[in-house]
């Protein structure tokens, strides 16, 4: 594998991971922005919108059609947070030229298709083209809808919510319902320009092959664009609140969710995420083994670990006249940590599964490109290999250390009617 990262411009870096095991090529380009209740929803929009058409296809079916003919090469948006900062972004995938039946130049085509994408997006006076504003839009209208039919992840977004609040990450990714619908084909436009001119970019390439025009491509596109990054955080731990907070709601549901948010002043990472793992992140783990099974208290329970936030989020999924019970053992189960009692099965355990996740990255496109982009988060970078010492060199006292540093801050309840009105 080679690496290489390199400046382009005034906070625009691109990243090329060169592994010859690949048949086909990934280029992923993230905006890096403030997240904020006003601007998320139309941000997203101003770049989702890049990828359904362009000043050279006009139209979605034109742009698929394209896609198409290039062997099926895919191109799509994501809108996400991490921390407190947005973050936007294009991926596209193409087969490379090694394999194309009749010689056809893959990466030059795809190369076009992105610089007309990105750079010469498909405007119609003051506005993105209206027919592909409205497809991007119902879009995210209809996932923002959709959250509320995932009740796991949506119980997961209003413990956030509250956890977070008065913080930029009490807002989702991909911003509010009221905030899309609102949007117009001319915000959307000026939300892209002012991404393209104001967000930190960063690009990242996997291929086969060393191709430098990409980056040239991204070099010119830029070039005469007026630069003025504004810096969005993405590390800052959450203040923990002076009482913890607990929040219930009630929907027409079968089974009850439970979510505590605990907060942490540790900035050791390594040792947090060891601690995620021995509690509640794997079926060897302290809460799957007593509230779940030892005690059937709940459907699921675990663990989850936002270094970002410096937040801990125990979710699970229970019936009403168990939340108390399970609730006391969650918290039970923390206390045994805190108290020392961490066996090295329970270590080595944890450490095996890091290995194993670890040894998976490289072996897709996206695994590098997730990979390297957590490494710019974290404004370190490092080797797989050198991650997992870091992991092996954290002791029993700083998971003891790791695991009294968490306090909970926040409860949140998702509840069924039908129990309650009994």
């Amino acid at each position: 594998m080679i690496y290489k990262r390199f400046e382009l411009g005034n906070e625009i870096e691109f990243t090329a991971i060169i592994d010859n095991k690949f048949k086909s090529s990934s280029l992923a380009v993230y905006f890096i922005t403030e997240l904020n209740e006003k601007t998320a929803a139309v941000n997203n929009l101003g770049i989702s919108i890049l990828t359904v058409s362009s000043s050279q296809y006009r139209t979605y079916a034109s742009l698929c059609e394209k896609l198409s003919e290039l062997y099926g090469a895919g191109l799509g948006s994501l809108a996400r947070k991490k921390g407190d900062a947005q973050i936007l972004g294009l991926r596209a995938s193409w087969l490379d030229n090694k394999y194309a039946l009749n010689g056809e130049d893959i990466n030059g085509e795809m190369r076009r298709l992105l610089q007309s994408c990105i750079f010469e997006p498909n405007i119609s006076g003051k506005e993105f083209d209206p027919d592909s504003f409205n497809i991007v839009k119902k879009d995210l209208i209809d996932r923002i809808d959709g959250e509320l039919n995932q009740k796991r992840s949506y119980a997961i977004s209003q413990a956030a919510k509250t956890a977070f609040k008065g913080e930029p990450a009490e807002c989702t990714g991909y911003g509010s319902r009221e905030a899309a619908a609102e949007a117009t084909s001319g915000d959307a436009l000026s939300a892209y320009h002012e991404l393209m001119k104001t967000a930190r970019i960063e690009v990242y390439y996997v291929s086969p092959n060393e191709d430098s025009s990409f980056a040239e491509m991204f070099a010119e596109g830029f070039k005469d664009i007026e630069r003025a990054p504004r810096k969005a955080s993405v590390r800052n731990h959450s203040p923990l609140k002076p009482e913890s907070v607990t929040v219930s709601e009630e929907f027409d549901v079968n089974q009850c969710k439970m979510v505590l948010a605990f907060k942490t002043d540790s900035d050791d990472k390594y040792a947090l995420k060891m601690l995620s793992i021995i509690y509640g992140e794997m079926p060897f783990s302290k809460l799957f083994l007593s509230v779940r099974e030892k005690l059937s208290l709940c459907y699921y329970c675990t663990s989850t670990s936002i270094s970002a936030k410096g937040t801990f989020f125990v979710d699970s999924g229970i019936e009403r006249c168990n939340i108390d019970k399970a609730r006391d053992e969650i918290l039970a189960q923390l206390e045994e940590i805190k108290k020392g009692n961490i066996t090295d099965e329970e270590i080595e355990s944890s450490l095996m599964a890091l290995d194993n996740a670890i040894l998976q990255i490289g072996d897709t496109p996206s695994s590098y490109i997730s990979w390297f982009f957590d490494c710019f988060s974290d404004g370190q970078y490092i080797t797989p290999e050198e991650h997992f010492e870091k992991f092996k060199a954290v002791t029993k006292e700083k998971i003891i250390e790791a695991a009294n540093s968490l306090k909970l801050d926040t409860v949140y309840l998702m509840l069924d009617k039908e129990v309650q009105e009994q």
